[in-house]
């Protein structure tokens, strides 16, 4: 490596998923660049088998179908490769330590293994990324506009701030709609039929983007689980996600 100098093995590694909650989520392709400190490397990519359906939602972001991952090895098959494979060696990627550690971590637990997280450092590219670039009014108005935001965090030039970044915006990218309406959409999950995206319409059904029924269709959970649905009722969800649950504890799809 150009600029990294190693004391121990690097193993670079990212994983593709049934969705996006390390606590449940199950793999379905792994890949990893372990690095050692003279340099040599060792790469190795393989699927595997989530036992469980992959949902569209998923497919759309990695390409990735039931049908491709049918005759591949449940990840129970392969752990003790993987583990061997990362033994000894710190850990890195993008967006690994809230997400890809975490899961694999779980999916290894499950199988009787252990990562052994004390002894390994991880460096996190996205942490790094965010910390350099923020996301920020600030920073949009350096990238957008050109120039220093004087007088952030002040509500008056805040605002005027905000309003300019957004024409900025619209101006660079053609193809943004131009209607409040349809820009409201670009801040929800594709398909999602309430305003904070907690379900979505998948092949006529209202499923779960969210939590331990992820993928599952809203009227399966009202069947199943209705006290599920009836603690929604009583949190701080919105009141269109909460018409929805409301609807399907009715027998309405």
């Amino acid at each position: 490596m150009k600029h990294l100098v190693l004391e121990r093995p690097l193993a670079i590694f990212d994983l593709e998923t049934t969705g996006t909650d390390p606590a449940r989520d199950k793999i379905v392709e792994m890949a990893v660049l372990r690095i050692e400190p003279d340099g040599s490397r060792v790469s190795r990519c393989r699927r595997v088998n989530p036992e469980q359906p992959i949902p569209p939602a998923a497919t759309a972001v990695h390409g990735i179908r039931d049908e491709d991952v049918r005759e591949e090895p449940p990840f129970r098959r392969i752990a003790k490769g993987v583990l061997e494979l990362l033994q000894g060696a710190d850990l890195a990627g993008f967006n690994v330590w809230r997400f890809d550690v975490p899961l694999l971590q779980r999916e290894l637990t499950e199988c009787g293994f252990d990562l052994e997280l004390g002894g390994r450092r991880v460096v996190d590219a996205m942490t790094i990324f965010h910390r350099k670039e923020p996301r920020n009014l600030t920073a949009a108005v350096r990238l957008y506009l050109g120039r220093e935001h004087e007088g952030a965090h002040g509500a008056e030039a805040d605002l005027q701030a905000t309003l300019e970044v957004l024409e900025a915006q619209l101006e660079r990218y053609p193809d943004l709609p131009r209607s409040v309406d349809e820009l409201d959409m670009t801040r929800r999950e594709p398909g999602a039929v309430d305003s904070a995206g907690k379900f979505v319409r998948r092949e006529n059904e209202v499923v779960f983007a969210f939590g331990k029924h992820q993928g599952k269709p809203l009227a399966e959970v009202a069947e199943e689980s209705p006290d599920y649905l009836q603690w929604i009722l009583k949190t701080d969800f919105p009141d269109d996600a909460k018409s929805l649950v409301r609807q399907a504890l009715g027998g309405e799809s």
